[in-house]
C-alpha cells in the first residue's frame, strides 16, 4: 500500500488542541506534517505552531520535522438526538420512548475523537452551524484532543443532526439530516485544508459530505502518496469511480458491500466475491467490518485476514462501533503495526465503545484498549 510500506516511527506526539473553528462568512448550497496554518482570530487561543518541512523525495509531501504525522478526517460532524424504544414503530404508529437526549457524533467526528482518544495527532477538516449543536460537536471534538484550525462554522445552514432509534439489544436505526455536512463547501477546498491532507501520515473519509469534496481531498492525498481509507458508511447512492480509484482501503460494513456491488453477502464465499466485484471497481484492499462476525481485511491477490470479535461483557449501544474500528485500524497503520495487530487493535477497540452509550462518548482511551488486548 502506497505510504505504509515502511513503518512510521514517530518521535513523540502533540499536546491538546484547544484551536477555535474557523468562521465562513459566505454559503453555496450543491445538490449534488504540515505547515498548519492557524486560523483561529481569537488572540486567547493557542495556535499549533508551523511545523518545519524539509524536501523529499516526492516534492508534494512535505517530510515534518521531529513529529507523528497526523491522521487527517475529512467528513461529518452531527448532533445525535438519541431516544431509546424497546422496538421500532410500524408503519403509522406512535410509540413511546423510554429517554431521550442529545449527544455529539457524526462519523468524522466520530473517527477523529477515537484519534484522538487514542493518543494519535488528529486533525479534523468539516463543518458545523452557529448553533447550540455545533457547539456541543465542538465542545466533544476539543475533549477528545482533536485538532480544530481546520473545523468551519458557517452561516447558512444549521449543524447536522441524526435522529438515532436505540432498541434494548443495542441495535440502532438512524435517519440523517445533512446540514452544514452536505451543504456550504466551497466548490475548491482551502490550499490550507489540502495541506494539512498532502502532509498527513493517514486520511479518513467517509459518505456523509458530497462526493465532489471527498474526491478532491483523496486526489490530493495521491499526488503526496498518502493512503486514504473511505469508509462506505452515508449516502446509499453509487461511489464515483474517480473517488475509488484514489482509495487505498475501502471499508464497508457487509450490508453496505452488498449495496454497493448488487451483489449478496450472506456467507463468507459470497462476501469473497462480492469483494472481487471492488477489486474489478479500482480498489485492491477492503476492511470489512461483520458485526457479531468480526472482521476481515481483503486484499488483491491475498488470503483474506479474518479477526473474530473480542467478546463485550454487555453490548449497550452499537452506534459508532464501526467508525471506532475504522479508526482504530488507520492508527495502527500509520503507527507501523501489521495487519493482524491492526484488525485485532481495531476489534477490541470496537469491543470497548459498545459497552457505553453514544458515539463520541463510547471512543475509548489507548489505555483502556492495551488493558483489553493483555487481558482477552
Amino acid at each position: 500500500m502506497r505510504g505504509l510500506t515502511t513503518p512510521l516511527q514517530p518521535k513523540h506526539s502533540y499536546p491538546a488542541a484547544q484551536n477555535n473553528p474557523k468562521k465562513s462568512e459566505s454559503c453555496n448550497l450543491y445538490s449534488h506534517p504540515v505547515q498548519f496554518n492557524g486560523k483561529n482570530n481569537d488572540p486567547l487561543s493557542r495556535k499549533v505552531k508551523p511545523i518545519s518541512c524539509f524536501a523529499s523525495e516526492n516534492p508534494n509531501r512535505p517530510i515534518l520535522k521531529e513529529t507523528k504525522p497526523p491522521l487527517v478526517v475529512v467528513g461529518s460532524a452531527n448532533a445525535d438526538i438519541y431516544v431509546e424504544i424497546d422496538r421500532l414503530p410500524k408503519e403509522g404508529e406512535t410509540i413511546s420512548a423510554k429517554t431521550g437526549q442529545t449527544l455529539a457524533g457524526g462519523k468524522g467526528a466520530n473517527q477523529a475523537v477515537c484519534g484522538g482518544k487514542l493518543a494519535y495527532p488528529t486533525y479534523f477538516v468539516g463543518q458545523v452551524g452557529e448553533d447550540a449543536h455545533g457547539k456541543l460537536i465542538t465542545d466533544a471534538l476539543l475533549s477528545g484532543g482533536v485538532y480544530l484550525d481546520h473545523l468551519t462554522t458557517v452561516s447558512n445552514a444549521p449543524t447536522g443532526h441524526a435522529v438515532v432509534m436505540l432498541q434494548s439489544d443495542g441495535q440502532n436505526s438512524i435517519i440523517i439530516v445533512g446540514g452544514a455536512n452536505m451543504s456550504c463547501w466551497p466548490e475548491k477546498l482551502s490550499d490550507e485544508d489540502l495541506e494539512v491532507v498532502r502532509s498527513a501520515g493517514i486520511v479518513l473519509l467517509q459518505r456523509e459530505i458530497p462526493d465532489f469534496v471527498n474526491i478532491q481531498v483523496a486526489k490530493a492525498a495521491r499526488t503526496a502518496d498518502v493512503p486514504v481509507i473511505l469508509d462506505a458508511g452515508g449516502m446509499d447512492s453509487p461511489i464515483p469511480l474517480e473517488l475509488l480509484r484514489c482509495v487505498d482501503i475501502f471499508s464497508p460494513n457487509e450490508t453496505e458491500l452488498a449495496r454497493i456491488t448488487k451483489m449478496p453477502t450472506g456467507s463468507f464465499e459470497q462476501i469473497s466475491k462480492a469483494v472481487e466485484k471492488c477489486y474489478e471497481l479500482g480498489v485492491n484492499q477492503v476492511l470489512l467490518k461483520l458485526g457479531a462476525n468480526g472482521s476481515a481485511l481483503f486484499t488483491k491477490g491475498e488470503e483474506p485476514l479474518r479477526q473474530p470479535i473480542i467478546k463485550a461483557a454487555k453490548v449497550i449501544d452499537t452506534t459508532g462501533a464501526g467508525d471506532t474500528f475504522t479508526a482504530a485500524f488507520a492508527v495502527g497503520l500509520v503507527e507501523g503495526k501489521s495487519k493482524e495487530e491492526c484488525l485485532r487493535f481495531a476489534a477490541a477497540a470496537a469491543t470497548l465503545c459498545v459497552q457505553v452509550k453514544g458515539a463520541i462518548p463510547s471512543m475509548p482511551e489507548k489505555r483502556a484498549v492495551f488493558n483489553l488486548l493483555q487481558s482477552a
